[in-house]
């Protein structure tokens, strides 16, 4: 419950936790006597549960107060429920994956097998498409529902509640969520024209049965691959989300580079700003592996299967391969461009640090060099010499002091740059750190990939 003093005491900042009960009943003794109200600005601990209903009412219109961020926040658990990634309970589970399985597996599948004609001869490049298509939700489907099952949407993204009422925290944090929930809205939604489209133009170009079969089959395709493009993509963004959110302390850990001198201020923040970093890496290392294994996996069969076809190959017999190539790919791209830019800004502290010990160095030994040149004069270099010359203990005292500061001092920012240099962090997945290098190896052995298959095919 909570307690506080009346009008009188509210100059004061911040009050102490008071373990002695006999104090905080006189506090109580006095309040009453006053009749004066108790305001809601500084906790106190009791376990008095008859005074914690009195107060309870003003306590609960305090956290009733909702944010823009609360309410961003609620439209995204809000979405990510429409897709099946709140699983917090039994039923919610068992609802998520019986939809999952019946619009995203079973649906598109019966819809093939229903649509079947002679001329229609890539009907198993299309239930390949669907089979990778829906492997890469399940991925993303099972990873994150774990994650926000076992830690929540709040404690998942990293968003502090404390720190997020700062205003620019606050500020920043609305802004990327709410352009994570438009990016998500915007990609699906042109996915889903694209799709579409092409459903369309097969539909009025190759006229094979009933006309309303043709357009049941039209509408179950289109959702299902629209249900099972969103569950994938928004995985991919949330991932974005989560590191974008670390790039704002990221930029505030710079800043405050040059508003600070405390090397332990420094450690502290970049440890815990570490330690956020590899708990994202071990909560994404997996969906990130699996993501990247499917999505390889797709375009290894995709392009032996495209290579390997005899006939012509038109927006109408080959546009699934297109549009399911271009989720995928823009999905990697998404994940890859957000681990690469937190491990690069993690990376690039170290450059920060240095800069700054070396300019706090040389500005030490610049003031002393114009300290000296300021006692030019004869009279002062021989106060300076009698300085020296004098043996007592109190000077002696008071130089090896300011010595063993200025030492004390170098040497601590030395150390703070020395463990940057051996702890630059970043996102990892099982050891592998995902920068610019990992991206440069992941791309020649996707060309590697592509030679083999082309020689295996066109040139045979």
């Amino acid at each position: 419950m909570v307690f506080l003093f009346p009008h009188k005491t509210e100059n004061l900042h911040m009050m102490p936790f008071f373990g002695s009960l006999d104090f905080v009943k006189k506090v109580m003794a006095m309040q009453r006597a006053e009749h004066l109200p108790i305001h809601t600005n500084t906790p106190f601990l009791t376990s008095n549960s008859n005074q914690s209903h009195q107060h309870q009412p003003q306590e609960s219109n305090f956290n009733d107060e909702e944010t823009p961020l609360d309410d961003i926040l609620a439209r995204l658990e809000a979405l990510l429920t429409i897709l099946g990634f709140n699983q917090s309970s039994l039923l919610s589970f068992t609802v998520s994956w019986t939809a999952f399985v019946a619009v995203g597996v079973a649906v598109p599948l019966v819809a093939l097998q229903v649509y079947d004609t002679d001329k229609n001869q890539i009907k198993g490049f299309e239930i390949g498409i669907v089979a990778f298509q829906s492997c890469l939700a399940a991925v993303s489907l099972i990873c994150l529902s774990r994650n926000l099952r076992k830690y929540g949407l709040t404690r998942f993204l990293f968003v502090d509640r404390h720190v997020a009422q700062m205003p620019c925290f606050h500020h920043d944090y609305v802004k990327q969520i709410s352009g994570s929930l438009r990016l998500i809205i915007l990609w699906v939604l042109s996915c889903f024209l694209l799709k579409t489209a092409r459903e369309i133009t097969r539909l009025s170009l190759v006229e094979e049965g009933s006309l309303w079969l043709s357009f049941a089959v039209l509408m179950a395709l289109i959702v299902s691959w629209t249900c099972v493009t969103a569950i994938s993509f928004s995985a991919c963004v949330l991932f974005h989300l989560v590191c974008s959110l670390q790039l704002i302390h990221f930029d505030d850990y710079g800043k405050l580079l040059q508003r600070e001198n405390d090397v332990l201020v420094f450690m502290e923040e970049h440890i815990r700003l570490r330690y956020h970093l590899s708990k994202i890496s071990h909560r994404f290392r997996i969906f990130l592996l699996l993501q990247f294994l499917v999505v390889t996996a797709s375009q290894f069969v995709t392009l032996l299967q495209v290579t390997g076809y005899g006939g012509a190959l038109t927006f109408i017999s080959g546009g699934d391969f297109a549009v399911s190539t271009l989720v995928q790919v823009v999905g990697i791209i998404i994940c890859l461009h957000a681990a690469t830019k937190i491990s690069h800004r993690a990376q690039g502290i170290v450059s920060l640090a240095s800069r700054w010990h070396a300019f706090v160095t040389c500005t030490s030994d610049a003031s002393e060099l114009r300290y000296c040149a300021g006692t030019g004069s004869l009279e002062a270099a021989k106060h300076l010499n009698s300085m020296f010359l004098d043996y007592s203990e109190s000077n002696l005292e008071s130089s090896n002091t300011q010595v063993a500061s200025y030492m004390s001092s170098h040497h601590k920012r030395q150390a703070f740059v020395m463990y940057l240099q051996t702890n630059g962090g970043g996102i990892s997945i099982f050891g592998w750190t995902v920068d610019r290098s990992l991206v440069n190896t992941i791309f020649f052995f996707e060309l590697t990939l592509v030679t083999f298959v082309l020689s295996r095919t066109i040139l045979s």
